[in-house]
């Protein structure tokens, strides 16, 4: 089998700016009047297309493979690709999960806790306890990763999480609705009632 050519790669850090300054020429060549802006903006629209494609045949072909897939969707520009083409394999639940997932260590050091409740249709809805000072940049957080890893999500509702039921007293348990104890309320009808777990074996 030939060796693969040793071609440079970009990592995240290199390829972030790079997406920065593609975004602010294309911005320039929308503003730039003429036939010439117009050829490069379609030429770009053309192999955007194109390429799209391309991955999208990648994309198919991973999908024999469990574990290929996911190193696809894992990673982050891929990811972004596939949304921009709307291509990506996984569902809107899944992504969003991936995207709380991808959260909670950064909640957690913050003090909180991150969960999702749940998603129906475009509507997305996350539990989330965070201290009061940091609580709105949080939220502001939870909304731009859900969007970014779900674009289609119309709504992010970030909730704070429901309060624990409160604990009966177990004394409460051997007592009538209208306070009275059972075996008060039993002794004027002549039956002898249990007063407890202990007695519900009878006399020993």
């Amino acid at each position: 089998m030939a060796e693969q050519p040793d071609v440079p790669r970009l990592d995240d850090a290199a390829v972030e700016p790079r997406l920065a300054r593609l975004d602010a020429v294309l911005g320039q060549l929308e503003q730039t009047p003429g036939r010439t802006a117009e050829l490069a903006l379609e030429a770009v629209e053309l192999l955007t297309e194109v390429y799209g494609e391309a991955l999208a045949r990648v994309t198919d072909l991973a999908a024999d493979g469990p574990r290929a897939l996911d190193r696809l969707t894992g990673d982050e520009l891929l990811r972004h690709l596939l949304l921009l083409h709307r291509i990506h394999p996984d569902p809107p639940e899944r992504r969003v999960a991936r995207a709380v997932d991808d959260l909670r260590p950064q909640v957690r050091a913050q003090g909180g806790e991150i969960t999702l409740v749940g998603v129906q249709d475009d509507v997305v809805r996350i539990s989330l306890s965070a201290s009061s000072c940091g609580a709105t940049a949080l939220r502001d957080l939870v909304r731009e990763q859900v969007l970014t890893f779900a674009p289609e999500i119309s709504t992010v509702d970030v909730v704070a999480p429901a309060p624990a039921p409160a604990l009966i007293p177990v004394a409460t348990l051997w007592r009538r609705p209208d306070g009275t104890p059972a075996d008060r309320a039993a002794a004027g009808d002549g039956v002898p009632q249990a007063a407890g777990p202990l007695a519900l074996g009878g006399p020993a």
